[in-house]
């Protein structure tokens, strides 16, 4: 999978700064723990870390080939899924090669087509190539945003990571967050382009970036288009089952341990039966890992958000496809550890405030990670099928603002400023910040002539979350995986499989009145029945009140200690307030707050940001 850094300077020899580039690519240790290598040359520098998944022996990085005209290195993160078809029209135009990776195929691709190399590549990927033919940069994401990429221009070139902290490791970026950067921060709206640093950019999805002395230009070479659905009801969910069938086989190619994640759902419960059924005919048995909390089954009251405890669908899951299966049983204690907060919010770079979503994950990822190398997971088959329950509620396909800010109580717009100082609150106006949001998002999208209101309407929803919603998902399950050197991997966002389910009309996609039916009819004959029925479950959550508790304690001692930079951003009366509420009555969108009072405060003493408030 690895990370990748890289500075271009124009003016300057960064053969004379090495160390320099030797500790941006540090930052990174975590997601390359096989390997690390520099490329420097007089206006470059690249750097790379490797997590070994192909040819460990062969996919050596920075990889360069020499020209006539001047040599062509590369860092990549990622797969191509499509490597082994594109190697072979790649030796039948007469390139040789030195290694089985994937690396040299998409490397060997720029050799032959270019820049137009983007059109060839099928999964999930950011990389940067540098051509000294022409003294140019080039950074590439792939079309969903599944593996991230950041870059932050400079007065000669630019400089540029998998994560804001190998930027930020190079004394040429300031640690500074504007009014701006908080804005979008407290929102969670996912801007695009938005890294929170002032001066840093995220790579958009589906985008090209060059740089060469003339300056920084970017191209889209993929976006999310209207076009017109023929099949009949039968023809899609075939092609749907051809599609997912063939997506997960790709994704079961590594060298290295693979597993599935497994929550119980549909989405998850899927891929496990794709997988299981791929695996066996190699002769393979699936392995499966899930996450549950200790006395969470036993005590389990349904709530807003959920109906069912996982555990049950979990056993009867893998007992239908004989999986290896792996519980992994938290406590409170383990999910409000200040170590492990520490721990995600370096991974993630930004105080999301997603609290136990965040340490449940890590831990999971963690204990995985001692067995396994890969995992497949069902993440973005929501966003991609039309499964959360606003999709199918007609109120709530109408609000005038993003769908899951009118449901998920811990994204309300209280629970997303109530914590935030008075006066900083009043100058960052999140509501308004909101709504301004909203209505770009909603010019970027295209509909078909004549199609109903319905379709109009459905369509705009899905697409606000295939390029909102779903980005800030695949970015906390890319960082808090390669956080411990885990390899996710997401079949359901294959582009292909986006555009193909984004452009079926809404009567297909909920034709027998439940939410995800293609997905549901197209896998049932891989999963249990109580799995074919089950209502959507979102990911779980503790409902231990002593977690709240530990909270509560925690934000207790910051409020003793008078100098707490974190009050800069933080209302010291809320946080008095609500530290005394009874935690058994405490709801979800408060202890949010708890939560992202608690994600400020390590953010800043992780990296002392100069706050610029004015």
């Amino acid at each position: 999978m690895c990370g990748i850094a890289g500075w271009v300077s124009f003016d300057a020899d960064l053969t004379r700064r090495a160390d320099v580039l030797d500790e941006m690519t540090e930052t990174m240790a975590c997601r390359g723990p096989d390997g690390c290598g520099t490329y420097t040359r007089t206006h470059v520098g690249l750097g790379h870390r490797r997590l070994a998944i192909i040819d460990l022996p062969g996919g050596v990085q920075p990889m360069s080939v020499s020209t006539p005209a001047g040599e062509i290195a590369m860092v990549y993160s990622g797969e191509a899924y499509n490597f082994q078809e594109l190697r072979e029209r790649l030796v039948s135009k007469g390139h040789a090669f030195r290694t089985d990776s994937d690396t040299e195929v998409v490397l060997r691709s720029y050799l032959e087509w270019g820049e137009s190399l983007v059109d060839h590549l099928e999964g999930m990927y950011a990389f940067a190539i540098w051509d000294e033919r022409d003294q140019k940069l080039l950074l590439v994401r792939d079309r969903m945003g599944i593996k991230p990429l950041f870059y932050y221009p400079t007065p000669d070139g630019v400089l540029f990571g998998s994560e804001p902290k190998a930027i930020l490791a190079n004394p040429i970026a300031r640690k500074a967050v504007d009014t701006e950067g908080l804005r979008e921060l407290f929102a969670q709206t996912k801007t695009p382009g938005w890294a929170l640093w002032k001066g840093m950019h995220e790579v958009l999805p589906g985008t090209l970036i060059s740089v060469d002395r003339s300056g920084l230009r970017q191209r889209t070479y993929w976006r999310l288009e209207a076009t017109e659905h023929t099949d009949s009801r039968d023809e899609t969910v075939a092609r749907v089952r051809e599609m997912l069938t063939g997506t997960v086989g790709r994704q079961l190619i590594s060298d290295v341990p693979q597993c599935v994640l497994l929550s119980g759902g549909l989405d998850s419960s899927a891929i496990t039966g794709l997988a299981a059924e791929h695996l066996s005919r190699r002769g393979e048995q699936v392995r499966t890992f899930s996450v549950d909390f200790a006395g969470q089954e036993e005590n389990f009251v349904p709530d807003e958000m959920r109906d069912t405890p996982d555990s049950p669908f979990v056993r009867d899951v893998a007992a239908h496809v004989r999986s290896a299966h792996h519980d992994v049983m938290l406590n409170p204690a383990d999910l409000s550890d200040p170590a492990v907060r520490r721990a995600t919010v370096a991974a993630r770079d930004i105080p999301n405030g997603f609290g136990d979503l965040d340490s449940s994950l890590y831990l999971l990822f963690k204990a995985i990670r001692e067995r396994s190398t890969v995992a497949l997971s069902g993440e973005s088959a929501d966003e991609v099928f039309g499964g959360y329950p606003w999709f199918h509620h007609e109120p709530l396909t109408r609000v005038q603002t993003f769908p899951w800010m009118a449901v998920i109580p811990p994204l309300s717009l209280e629970a997303r400023t109530d914590h935030i100082e008075p006066g900083l609150r009043e100058r960052l106006d999140v509501k308004t910040y909101t709504a301004d949001q909203y209505a770009t998002a909603l010019g970027a999208v295209d509909h078909l002539d004549g199609e109903s209101e319905v379709d109009r309407r459905m369509r705009t929803i899905s697409h606000l979350h295939l390029t909102r919603f779903v980005r800030g998902m695949l970015d906390r399950k890319d960082r808090l995986s390669m956080a411990v050197g885990l390899e996710v991997r997401v079949p359901f966002c294959d582009h292909r499989l986006v555009e193909y389910v984004y452009n079926t009309p809404w009567a297909l996609k909920s034709f027998d009145g439940r939410e995800k039916s293609l997905l549901r009819q197209a896998t049932a004959h891989v999963l249990p029945r109580s799995v074919v029925e089950r209502v959507k479950s979102p990911y779980p959550s503790p409902q231990d009140p002593q977690y709240a508790a530990n909270l509560q304690q925690q934000v207790k001692e910051l409020l003793a200690a008078q100098d707490a930079p974190v009050f800069a951003l933080v209302d010291r009366a809320w946080a008095q307030q609500v530290g005394a509420q009874d935690p058994a009555a405490m709801t979800t969108g408060v202890r949010a707050g708890l939560e992202r009072v608690l994600d400020l405060h390590t953010w800043m003493e992780l990296h002392s940001p100069e706050l610029q408030l004015d």
